[in-house]
């Protein structure tokens, strides 16, 4: 297997050198003047080089087939600003502008390579996922323990296939008996088992109590070249920002600061978010929230713009805009007084309400709320009150949401979480999901959750509406 991985990865680095040829050869097509071979060969091979050193800090390299392809987009457009500023710096240095490259022959090859590295990731990413299906490309792994974060493990790794795990079985002091999976025997059975199982990863899952055996395991796999992966058990900070850092050749976890705590993080986030809004309005809201109105309008009785209390940063309440998709006459509470969310084949919702709420457009009044403010282009998404003070005692950390600016759009939302939770594990889930993304926060991480959320509007969701 190993084999497999290492000429895939060789395979990566020469199609994306052929792919900067091809990009090279395209530009030339559109140079606007004749210059020199050898500055020809020069930038080819400098671009080669440029192209090598940037990976290296934007990990473009790294495996993401366990992730969404709009973060590859991301990391993508990542690479390219690092290769622009490398290529810029490397030809003023060499005072190459004077002998060839114009601004539109070096614009032109930067275009083309960014499009044609994300059409490569794209087929690439396919590709790997198409062997995965078939059951090739898996690595090995052979579990140590049998705590329930192993079982989270096993079933993670069997739903989702493209994480690329197959595990063979696993070893313990007992035979805890995990349905499906070989039991090999105790801690004394696992270089035997690599050995004979040909096993790519070790994978260990035991309490922390247990710490002279987790060292002795990591020793057999050191000796035998294994990679070794650890599961520690740290559901206690579910709820808390964690990272490791180290004091001396110690390990330590650090339970840090929300990343919207800084100042600098803060700005960032609100320098974009206006950005964002005020783009949104001068290029598509001037035009398409006027004829969502008038089509309102014409369609069923009453105000275009519905407002509904919400909760937002800290708990305050805030006033959320949308446009109105269900007739003025319907009420959110159902006939025993409870809080109503919308429901597949709501009768409340109106026809031009249905488009809406299946596209998402009734949410774009809030980006109005965003100039104002009180909510973000990315975050959780605001619930009315009702849904807030029904799930606050049910939810586990429910509130904990609300230490940040609520969303349009957001990370639950690109993974599934939208329309109606029917259960307490449907809206737990969501909060989960909402958690994740306060606690891991990056300019970046929104980037992704935008451009995720493009690609699902493409799509189109079933969950909505």
């Amino acid at each position: 297997m190993k084999r497999k991985v290492l000429i895939l990865q060789i395979g990566r680095y020469l199609i994306d050198f052929g792919l900067i040829a091809i990009c090279y050869q395209l530009s030339l097509f559109f140079r606007d003047i004749n210059e020199y071979f050898k500055a020809d060969i020069l930038f080819l091979v400098m671009s080669f080089l440029a192209w090598l050193w940037v990976s290296r800090y934007s990990n473009i390299y790294t495996d993401r087939r366990s992730k969404k392809f709009s973060e590859e987009i991301v990391l993508v457009g990542y690479h390219m600003i690092l290769l622009t500023v490398t290529l810029g710096a490397g030809i003023f240095f060499l005072r190459l502008n004077q002998m060839i490259f114009s601004a539109q022959f070096i614009n032109l090859f930067l275009i083309f390579l960014g499009i044609g590295t994300l059409i490569v990731k794209y087929f690439f990413r396919k590709r790997i996922h198409s062997y995965l299906q078939a059951g090739q490309l898996y690595d090995k792994v052979l579990l140590v323990g049998t705590t329930p974060t192993a079982h989270n493990f096993l079933k993670t790794i069997n739903k989702y296939y493209y994480y690329g795990y197959k595990c063979v079985g696993f070893i313990d002091i007992e035979d805890s008996q995990i349905e499906g999976y070989k039991y090999f025997g105790n801690l004394d059975k696992l270089e035997t088992v690599i050995k004979s199982e040909f096993v790519d990863e070790i994978v260990i899952a035991l309490p922390s109590s247990r710490q002279s055996e987790i060292q002795k395991c990591i020793d057999v796999c050191d000796y035998n070249k294994i990679k070794v992966s650890l599961l520690p058990d740290l559901t206690q900070f579910n709820t808390s920002t964690i990272y490791i850092n180290n004091i001396g050749q110690l390990p330590v976890i650090n339970v840090g600061n929300l990343p919207l705590d800084s100042l600098e993080n803060k700005l960032i986030k609100r320098t974009f978010d206006i950005f964002f809004a005020l783009v949104f309005f001068i290029f598509f809201g001037i035009w398409l929230m006027p004829l969502i109105i008038i089509l309102i309008k014409l369609t069923s009785k009453g105000s275009a713009i519905f407002k509904q209390e919400r909760w937002g940063l800290n708990n305050q309440k805030i006033t959320c805009y949308k446009f109105r998709t269900m007739y003025r006459e319907s009420t959110d509470t159902n006939k025993h007084g409870e809080y109503q969310q919308a429901f597949k084949g709501d009768p409340r919702v109106t026809r031009i309400g249905k488009i809406l709420r299946s596209t998402n457009f009734d949410e774009l009044p809030q980006f109005w709320n965003v100039l104002i403010g009180n909510m973000s282009v990315v975050g959780p998404r605001p619930h009315p009150s009702p849904l807030n003070v029904e799930s606050m005692h049910t939810i586990e950390n429910y509130m904990l949401r609300h230490l940040v600016l609520p969303g349009i759009t957001g990370y639950a939302q690109v993974n599934g979480c939208r329309g109606e939770t029917k259960t307490i594990e449907d809206m737990q889930k969501r909060v989960d999901f909402d958690l994740f993304y306060i606690h891991r926060w990056n300019f970046w991480m929104d980037c992704q959750i935008i451009i995720q959320t493009i690609i699902n509007f493409i799509r189109g969701n079933q969950d909505a509406y």
